[in-house]
């Protein structure tokens, strides 16, 4: 073998299995190579990428936002640029990406992006930033109050504004709270906000997600541990024992298992716990507020709550709306986040167009609240020197998804003589058939599936309408 070609199957190997996405275009912003790495990170098939210039795999970025493009066109490189955008499965991803102009020949350059995930740290950084403000946040007798209250919480919907009076009334209480509402409704801000505004808000306010954890290690955490109870314990204390005199948040109660729960149960009647492996029972003064995403009664019903413990919890009960039953708060909300990324991103947008509100409050928002923080995040990312977002700004995925345009246009729809009922129909569903087509490049699976109908189906009606690839 030639040295040639060891060097090649080295630095192929090194580009396939390096922790980093690498993707090189050529200068016509074809693609030329796109390895695993940056496939799984940004959720695209390595074949439907390669050929492809940038602007058609990702149709909302522009010259100017599209660091390839600005590298093609300037020869320069840029070094260590943050980017956020969605992938084609709606997850948010942060990246720093550096790009370098490489000579294809005298005159032609062509471009090499790597790419680094940096969603988690990103994350993280979120949550120290969020720790800092909390930090130095004081009230007026500089007294710290950690976390949320009630003026975070956005909405002007009757029934979510009596969701926010019943909670306020229970922060006067020590009862225990059950929160019931779906994925991103709100219910950790919920719990906070009633802690910083009871009698216990000076004291700790301690979150626990129960499915994040096995059984075994959740109940040592909980009630904490004694020397010699298990290999490698130590005296610790648990987190009931570390929220004394404050509030303690079991979040996703039903992905505890039921003997835990069993546990729980008697802590709050006796009001005492007892360490793992240990012989004494230590006094608790903490207050209990339970969460779960699936309606109570179902999780009872599949067994996955005892019914005794619910009716233990639910001694006051809040049910969070959905963002779907509160449509005349998105633009409120929406309205927010652009302010806070505003600030976040050294932007300056100041509103939605008409299509994209438009198509906002159409949208059912399965992921609620934090769905659409993260949509509009993403748009934020997108604009540049603009004040409007608009359907341009969005990923490809959220623009089939949630903003949809008036599909056909100037259809005859006038009954004749010659212009039956059936004619018609025929029309509407060829310009539909041809309209998916084109959008689809002539792939006609994708523009079955766009249509909802099988690619045998599709493959009919091409033929029988006669339709050829323009």
């Amino acid at each position: 073998m030639s040295i040639n070609l060891i060097y090649k199957s080295i630095l192929e190997a090194i580009i396939e299995n390096i922790n980093a996405g690498i993707h090189v275009v050529d200068h016509n912003s074809k693609t030329i190579f796109y390895n695993k790495f940056m496939s799984e990170l940004e959720g695209l098939d390595i074949k439907e990428v390669m050929g492809k210039s940038i602007l058609e795999i990702f149709p909302f970025l522009t010259e100017e936002t599209s660091t390839v493009l600005t590298v093609l066109k300037t020869k320069k490189p840029i070094y260590l640029k943050n980017q956020t955008y969605l992938n084609t499965y709606g997850k948010q991803i942060n990246t720093i990406n550096s790009t370098i102009p490489f000579k294809i020949s005298p005159t032609k350059y062509g471009a090499l992006e790597i790419a680094k995930d940096i969603t988690k740290e990103k994350e993280l950084l979120k949550k120290l930033e969020i720790l800092q403000q909390e930090l130095a946040s004081t009230d007026t007798n500089k007294k710290q109050i950690k976390g949320y209250t009630f003026k975070c919480i956005i909405g002007e919907d009757d029934g979510f504004l009596d969701t926010i009076s019943f909670a306020k009334a229970a922060s006067k209480s020590s009862s225990t709270v059950f929160i019931y509402g779906e994925t991103g409704t709100g219910k950790e801000l919920f719990a906070q906000s009633i802690h910083n505004e009871s009698d216990r808000q000076n004291k700790p306010f301690i979150a626990q997600n129960c499915a994040a954890l096995p059984e075994t290690l959740l109940e040592g955490i909980l009630f904490g541990t004694t020397k010699g109870s298990f290999t490698g314990a130590i005296n610790r204390p648990g987190l009931f024992e570390q929220a004394d005199g404050g509030t303690l948040l079991l979040d996703e109660i039903n992905s505890m298992g039921l003997p835990l729960q069993a546990k729980l149960l008697r802590v709050l009647q006796e009001g005492f716990i007892r360490r793992l492996g240990g012989l004494t029972d230590i006094p608790c003064n903490v207050r209990i507020i339970a969460t779960t995403n699936e309606e109570p009664m179902k999780a009872i019903k599949r067994n996955a709550l005892r019914k005794d413990l619910y009716y233990r919890l639910n001694v006051i009960n809040i049910r969070i709306p959905p963002l779907r039953n509160r449509k005349k708060d998105i633009p409120l909300l929406a309205e927010h986040f652009i302010k806070k990324y505003n600030i976040g991103l050294q932007k300056d947008v100041w509103d939605l167009s008409k299509e994209v509100q438009n198509s906002f409050l159409q949208y059912d928002w399965p992921g609620n609240v934090r769905e659409l923080e993260n949509i509009i995040e993403s748009a934020m990312n997108m604009i540049d020197n603009e004040h409007i977002l608009k359907p341009k700004h969005f990923s490809t995925k959220i623009k089939d998804l949630i903003i949809k345009s008036d599909e056909i246009e100037d259809i005859n729809i006038s009954l004749t003589e010659e212009n039956t009922l059936d004619n018609v129909l025929n029309n509407i569903e060829k310009e539909l058939i041809i309209k998916s087509l084109d959008e689809s490049s002539f792939n006609i699976t994708k523009a079955a599936k766009k249509l909802g109908i099988k690619r045998q189906s599709l493959q009919h009606k091409i033929k029988k309408h006669k339709i050829e690839r323009k």
